[in-house]
This record gives structure tokens, C-alpha cells and sequence, in this order.
């Protein structure tokens, strides 16, 4: 669903106004970013000044989630005042015929507002949602976390009620003046590749079907 098809955003800060024909704000096409990101960006601010942090991601229903250490301070602030998330995939580099032409296919989402905190039998399911969303039927073979763990651990959610994507896909747009310029015009596509998994030297289990099937 476009922009032209949906043009209420959520609020004021989430309507796109730049390429707004890019915009989506359905909840499929952000489900679908989420769900394809390992990572996520986090912008806060705090007395120091304003931050951009990596950190693991992973959705449940309409959330996203995030953990980390106790004494973290990102997740401090967080939870006291609202934060911006980001995630984008870099599909293709578009090659125009013009230099000022060229852009990029992507995907991208921006999801506003304020964490909450996710706590005990909740906080585990959290946990091993994210274990099988890294790589399905893993949870089943580890060493469950022990009860020490998970209170030195603190896990988060933050609603996706408030989120805009933009997408671009397909060919060059040039000015109809440079499309006789001869240069090559095209997409250079991106592609996240799995490569084949490497066994701990000091491990003698034979790899599993979720393992063996990595590649595919």
C-alpha cells in the first residue's frame, strides 16, 4: 500500500514529505522489514548529548523487541523518554545516465515512540521467540537460560503504532534530456548471501537439519 493509497500517517512526525510516493504505512510492509532485519538502529538522547546504537532485534505480534544488559544505559533512557528506531536493507545501487540521477532500491522503516519493559514469564517467551527468529528449531538444542540470566538481563518492546517505511524499487528515473547520453543505465542488485556454516573445532555433535539447511 503506497502513500497515494494511505495518506494518513500515523502522526505529524512519521508522514513522509520527501519522495512521498515511497511511503507505506501499512502494517504489512513493516512487519516485513522487521522480519527480514537482524539489526535495528536506536536514536536517543540523554545529558550527554544524542546517541545511534546497533543492537539485536526481533518482532512478536505488533512489537518490536530488544534486550541487553541490566546496566545498560540505553535501556535506561529508553524507558524515560521516546526514542526513534531505524532499520534498512540496501537492495541496489541504480545507475542512471545522469551523476545527480543515481539512487539506491531499499527498504527502509522509522518506528517512534517510547520502550516499555518486559518482564518475567513474558521476558522468557521474548527471549526464545528471538533464539528461533535467528535460526528456527535452535532453541530446542541449547542450554536453557538460568534464572540468574534472565535477572541480569532486561528485555524491552516498543509499540509499531507509530512507524512509516519507504521503499524503492526498479529502474532509473532520468530527465528526458539525458537519455540519449551514452552511459550504461541499470540496477547493480544487493543481496544478503548465507555462506556455509563452520564447526567449533572443540565441538563433536554432528550438525542438525536447521544447520546443514543454513545455505538454502
Amino acid at each position: 500500500m503506497t502513500a497515494a493509497a494511505n495518506p494518513s500517517a500515523p502522526s505529524a512526525r512519521t508522514r513522509v514529505r520527501r519522495v512521498a510516493t515511497n511511503a507505506h504505512y501499512d502494517s504489512a510492509t513493516l512487519h516485513a522489514i522487521i522480519d527480514d532485519a537482524y539489526l535495528c538502529h536506536i536514536a536517543f538522547s540523554d545529558d550527554h548529548g544524542a546517541h545511534c546504537i546497533p543492537t539485536a532485534c526481533w518482532r512478536d505480534g505488533a512489537h518490536l523487541y530488544i534486550h541487553g544488559s541490566n546496566g545498560s544505559r540505553m535501556l535506561k533512557r529508553l524507558m524515560e523518554r521516546d526514542s526513534c528506531v531505524t532499520i534498512t536493507h540496501l537492495d541496489g545501487l541504480v545507475m542512471a545516465r545522469s551523476a545527480f540521477s543515481h539512487s539506491m532500491n531499499y527498504r527502509s522503516a522509522m518506528i517512534y515512540g517510547r520502550f516499555e519493559l518486559v518482564e518475567g514469564d513474558a521476558a522468557r517467551h521474548a527471549m526464545e521467540t528471538f533464539m528461533e527468529k535467528l535460526v528456527p528449531g535452535r532453541q530446542a538444542d541449547v542450554r536453557p537460560g538460568s534464572d540468574k540470566e534472565y535477572a541480569a538481563t532486561t528485555v524491552m518492546r516498543i509499540a509499531l503504532d507509530e512507524a512509516a517505511c519507504k521503499v524503492r524499487t526498479g529502474a532509473p528515473n532520468d530527465d528526458e534530456e539525458d537519455l540519449s547520453w551514452p552511459a550504461w543505465a541499470g540496477v547493480l542488485p544487493f543481496a544478503r548471501v548465507r555462506t556455509a556454516p563452520v564447526t567449533d573445532p572443540a565441538c563433536a555433535i554432528e550438525a542438525p537439519d536447521y544447520v546443514t539447511r543454513w545455505r538454502e
